[in-house]
């Protein structure tokens, strides 16, 4: 018999969906040495009873305590905004449950440090959600530069560009003290993981960064709000392998609704990759035929790429939500082989320190050393 694992989250709406979807459904495409039980649900909003029934948990509470403190309870989620984290993993770590935390992992790298060494010390299995590691194609993109396909790395280039905050009314993401700097720290924080992930660690970064909308209307009143985190963001790095980086994240890009993006180029070749066609990889190789050169189009549908062969028949293209099912099994896995899956709470660490360095050096225009920083 499996091995149970209870599971209890903390946090409902957007977030609470897609994590939902991935606990109940990663045994159908899965083997898994243990069985997820989605035990309880913990959240603040008014109907919380009818969505934890609708998302297919057994229990609810309006008090994340009540999760942490439950002796049944065995791996517990976070879903919050960054500023209720570090409370949530210390306390969560301290029982010795595993966790899975949103990102980015913390607000401040200070914050994060602490939460990654509360897990090492308690030995819990930690996981940061930089969920687009798992998708096929960036697994694919990671495949061919550790093969050496595309050579020596060159430049990476990553935009994550979006435009939900051109008109909307206030929310909880334009407030600093919770929300961290703004679209550099939400967005911003999975490209720079990816860039670490493919490319590998950035030692020194320059950036600049905007607030365009400097006030947001309350919602269902006539109160002006400040705005206190960012709209946009660029920024250059240096990685420790010699190649070059340019970042450029936006909440205000007009058109763009997820549009994370980004191209690496090698010495032998490029890849090109964009969020919105997740199931394609653009890919070029200089050592073939010059008269049949060229981007040539990659479906990620085939039994052949990472986690395919536990999907659709070829040609069926896989969604959004099922990079959570990807993350899910590996987190299980982790559980079930007692060993940290990627990206870890290090992760996490890793790329708040590069945020804070973006920060910094927004404030001082200048380069900014990650090693020296931190």
């Amino acid at each position: 018999m499996k091995k149970k694992i209870n599971i209890g989250m903390i946090g409902t709406k957007f977030m609470g969906k897609a994590h939902s979807h991935a606990i109940k459904d990663v045994s159908m495409f899965f083997d898994l040495d243990v069985e997820p039980v989605m035990m309880t649900l913990c959240g603040t909003a008014p109907d919380l009873p009818d969505l934890a029934k609708k998302y297919g948990w057994e229990n609810w509470t309006s008090n994340w305590m009540d999760v942490i403190n439950d002796p049944k309870i065995d791996a517990v989620v976070i879903l919050t905004p960054g500023f209720l984290h570090k409370d949530m993993v210390i306390a969560a770590a301290e029982k010795g449950k595993h966790i899975m935390c949103e990102k980015p992992l913390a607000n401040s790298y200070s914050e994060a440090k602490e939460m990654f060494e509360i897990a090492e010390k308690n030995k819990i299995i930690h996981m940061t959600s930089f969920v687009y590691r798992k998708i096929p194609a960036i697994n694919l993109a990671k495949k061919l530069i550790d093969e050496g396909k595309l050579g020596e790395i060159y430049h990476f280039r990553a935009l994550y560009q979006q435009d939900w905050a051109a008109d909307s009314d206030w929310v909880w993401r334009f407030d600093q003290k919770q929300a961290g700097s703004g679209s550099m720290s939400d967005k911003g924080s999975h490209i720079i993981d990816l860039a670490r992930y493919l490319v590998g660690d950035i030692t020194e970064v320059v950036a600049d960064s905007k607030i365009y909308l400097n006030e947001k209307r309350v919602p269902k009143t006539e109160e002006m709000r400040e705005v206190t985190t960012d709209d946009a963001c660029m920024f250059i790095t240096r990685f420790a392998n010699g190649a070059m980086g340019l970042f450029e994240t936006s909440r205000i890009s007009t058109g763009h609704k997820n549009y994370l993006s980004f191209e690496i180029n090698g010495s032998k070749g490029s890849v090109r990759f964009n969020l919105e066609r997740l199931n394609e990889l653009s890919v070029y190789l200089k050592d073939e035929d010059p008269s049949i050169q060229g981007f040539r189009t990659v479906m990620m549908t085939d039994p052949c790429h990472q986690y395919m062969s536990n999907m659709w028949p070829a040609g069926h293209v896989i969604g959004w939500e099922h990079g959570f099912i990807f993350e899910y099994y590996e987190f299980f896995k982790g559980i079930s082989e007692n060993k940290n899956p990627n990206p870890s709470f290090e992760d996490g660490l890793k790329a708040q320190a590069i945020i804070e360095a973006v920060i910094k050096s927004v404030a001082e225009k200048s380069w900014v050393s990650i090693q020296k920083q931190f």
